[in-house]
């Protein structure tokens, strides 16, 4: 799944992966997965055979499509949704096309574009009051205390169960809050204070640590593309 603009979540029992505009969300066989979009966005499907899906991690990933996986995804998918224009491949063709696309993931870096889905039932009371305020400052220790865990407790599961500690499970998080908002419109400096920074600065940091380009740049980049629906035979999905 691509998303050519805008911003897309896709849920899976692992947690969610946020995909922002130019990135692949990879979802393998298996995987019972839903997603939803934000903003104007533009989302690409493509699905792949099981002979190509070996090729590609067995858990659910993200990564930053190159500029020659981007124009193989457009080219796939057409320039427009339902778009009679839009070339029809031979299913040679089309093999080739999905093995450029493969090559070019098999080689990307996957992008810590991740918030895994916390299991403990502490972790996950936690995560429905950062969920719903994602601004929220209390420390671990307060949460805790909330909660009736101690801080180490806490500590320990961020770290054995989802792989990351609290601080930075919080930053990803707001990084997601951060592009739905920025998605929809809202300027950097709104962003940073509804999502929890304490100044934009360090809001664009965080961001840009993540992204790998600051939240002005990102906002900047204007959709171009509307989405295909794909049909069953292409294979497995990409996304």
């Amino acid at each position: 799944m691509y998303a050519a603009s805008g911003v897309l979540a896709v849920h899976t029992e692992r947690g969610m992966s946020i995909v922002p505009a130019n990135r692949v969300a990879w979802t393998p066989a298996g995987f019972t997965h839903y997603h939803r979009a934000h903003g104007d966005t533009d989302i690409r499907i493509v699905f792949l055979p099981p002979s190509l899906a070996r090729l590609i991690p067995d858990h659910p990933a993200v990564f930053l499509a190159s500029d020659l996986a981007r124009e193989v995804l457009l080219a796939l998918t057409g320039p427009r949704n339902y778009d009679d224009t839009a070339p029809h491949y031979s299913r040679s063709a089309r093999s080739r096309l999905l093995r450029v696309l493969v090559d070019e993931l098999h080689e990307a870096h996957e992008q810590p574009l991740q918030l895994p889905e916390p299991q403990d039932d502490r972790l996950q009371a936690i995560a429905r009051m950062l969920y719903e305020n994602p601004a929220d400052n209390t420390s671990l220790a307060e949460l805790g205390k909330t909660i009736g865990a101690s801080t180490r407790t806490l500590s320990r599961l961020f770290r054995n169960e989802l792989g990351m500690t609290f601080y930075e499970w919080r930053t990803q998080l707001r990084i997601y809050h951060a592009l739905v908002l920025l998605a929809d419109g809202r300027e950097t400096t709104q962003t940073a204070y509804a999502c929890g920074w304490a100044n934009p600065s360090s809001f664009i940091a965080a961001f840009t640590n993540i992204l790998g380009t600051t939240p002005g740049r990102y906002r900047t980049k204007s959709p171009d593309h509307r989405p295909r629906v794909p049909t069953p035979e292409d294979g497995q999905v990409l996304g």
